[in-house]
């Protein structure tokens, strides 16, 4: 009987002789060339995306069995700084001898990131699984790692640049890692902000959950022009799932995501492409003597293009309790969390916050009625991410349902459908409402949002556009809208008093004749939020 052991001393042994093995993959023949990088890889199975969906389909006919996390006692021992220390040799990455485009590395599992997940290659409709080995780790030598079982698994995968590129080993620009968390940079080269494979039960009475992609099975982009094709098993107490991804790397990163979900239980928020970022301040809720930096945030509004073709955006908050809003629509065009201050003055830190990667949403296909939720939660430090999106399908998701999906994902600095006729929001800032020079009403706030589009250049010489704002209680005056001196910018002008602490929706935009000339700004003032000096 040939154990698994003594199959991979037999490869090494015919590896050291020279021979290339009949049957063996493309990278087992370039790994086999030398015995020290050779990835250890299991049996050969067929493989196709229909029967990974019929595997998700009868799990969710079965009861959740948890994945159990093996050796956890010396994976608590492994926190951020010794995983840190793991990093994947380059010399073992999938791809790298030019059989794909875009190498793949590996990561460790470890204090934060306890659950085995299973990495298979595949090639020509056959998958073979990936095995764990010490080897493949840069391991400093009293690395709790080493004391690991033979096999545990890894935690995620990274794609790197095209391997013609001088700094492919340096440079990733698509991570898997924890959950169903992914991520990927932008046109500026930076990571930033998450996407989800589901989000079930956020903010929500009950808790979160989180299900798991617990499988991933990697197809290789043959060229730079090819996407790379990532296949994933996603498993939780709710629900079950197998996706498909198609990884393009051009301008900034695409995806177009492909997804069969079946439900195992009632959920109350079932959230589609959900996003997830960090907004902890910016120019319209900077505390006093917070923090030194002027903002501080992967994103700063939500961005929406529903199917009646309204644009709309929706500056983030910081709240002082967690708050969840819902923009109804009926087959939405798309939606996306933005990063759209792009001046590096306004952040002045080294984590480059001003190249954080926007992240659009694009359904294919119609998704019918629904809503795109916005989850807010309070944070008093940028370690945390606070803000989430997603689609919220109308009718509720109940216990033996399924579902399909197909949406594709644009990171990159600015959404790929820009406004092409319309003034867009640049900043919103708040203040003491009144007159100046006069003293200042209490219960009085001045807000002021600054637009910028070419249309508003159209504008004749002391010709000034309406701004027509609504609001869900309070009283507003002083109205009004006024150029910005030295800038293309215009900017409108209002104050609302409002009694209480229940928050106000607001809605703008900016309009000449019967015409709008602007996207449709939102905001929610929380009138009771204090700044954190004052609580």
């Amino acid at each position: 009987m040939d154990t698994s052991a003594q199959r991979r001393q037999f490869l090494k042994s015919a590896a050291a002789a020279g021979l290339i093995l009949p049957g063996m993959s493309m990278w087992q023949q370039a790994f086999a060339a030398d015995a020290a990088k050779k990835l250890d890889l299991g049996k050969k199975h067929k493989f196709s995306f229909d029967a990974l969906v019929e595997r998700a389909r009868k799990m969710a006919g079965k009861p959740y069995v948890a994945p159990k996390t093996p050796d956890k006692a010396i994976l608590e021992q492994i926190d951020y700084a010794e995983h840190g220390k793991l990093k994947y040799k380059r010399d073992f990455a999938p791809f790298s001898d030019g059989s794909g485009t875009y190498p793949v590395t590996y990561f460790h599992m470890g204090q934060f990131f306890q659950k085995p997940v299973r990495m298979y290659l595949l090639e020509n409709g056959m998958s073979q699984e990936v095995e764990y080995k010490t080897d493949y780790f840069e391991m400093p030598a009293n690395s709790p790692a080493r004391k690991l079982s033979e096999n545990i698994g890894f935690a995620g995968f990274r794609l790197h640049e095209n391997i013609k590129r001088d700094d492919w080993k340096t440079q990733d620009w698509v991570a898997f890692l924890g959950a169903s968390y992914f991520r990927a940079i932008g046109d500026e080269g930076q990571y930033g902000l998450s996407a989800r494979g589901i989000a079930v039960n956020t903010a929500t009475p009950q808790g979160e959950e989180f299900p798991d992609f617990t499988e991933f099975y990697i197809e290789p982009a043959k060229s730079a022009e090819d996407p790379v094709t990532v296949y994933a098993l996603l498993d939780g107490p709710s629900i079950t799932g197998a996706y498909r991804f198609y990884l393009t790397r051009g301008k900034g990163v695409t995806m177009d995501v492909e997804k069969f979900l079946f439900i195992r239980k009632d959920i109350e928020r079932f959230g589609v492409a959900p996003l997830t970022s960090m907004f902890w301040y910016s120019e319209q809720n900077r505390p006093f003597r917070m923090d030194w930096r002027p903002e501080v945030h992967d994103s700063d509004g939500l961005a929406l293009w529903t199917g009646g073709g309204e644009r709309i955006w929706r500056q983030l908050n910081n709240p002082e309790v967690t708050r969840a809003s819902a923009f109804g629509d009926d087959n939405p065009r798309g939606f996306g969390l933005m990063q759209r201050d792009r001046d590096v003055s306004h952040y002045l830190d080294g984590v480059m916050y001003h190249r954080r990667p926007s992240l659009w949403v694009e359904p294919l296909g119609a998704w019918g009625k629904g809503a795109v939720q916005l989850v807010e939660i309070p944070t008093d430090d940028e370690i945390h991410d606070n803000i989430a999106a997603f689609w919220v399908p109308e009718a509720p998701a109940k216990a033996g349902q399924s579902y399909n999906f197909r949406y594709r994902l644009y990171w990159q600095a600015h959404t790929p459908y820009p406004l092409e006729k319309l003034a867009y929001a640049k900043a919103t800032r708040l203040g003491r409402g009144g007159q100046e020079g006069l003293p200042r009403p209490k219960g009085l706030t001045k807000f002021v949002v600054d637009f910028e589009g070419d249309i508003l250049g159209t504008l004749a010489y002391g010709e000034y556009p309406e701004a027509i704002i609504s609001v869900s209680r309070g009283k507003l005056s002083r109205i009004k809208t006024e150029p910005i001196p030295d800038t293309s910018l215009w900017r409108a002008i209002f104050d609302l008093e409002v009694a209480g602490n229940d928050p106000v929706d607001m809605r703008m935009y900016l309009k000449r004749g019967d015409a709008p000339m602007s996207e449709t700004w939102m905001y929610q003032h929380l009138p009771g939020l204090k700044n954190w000096d004052e609580q």
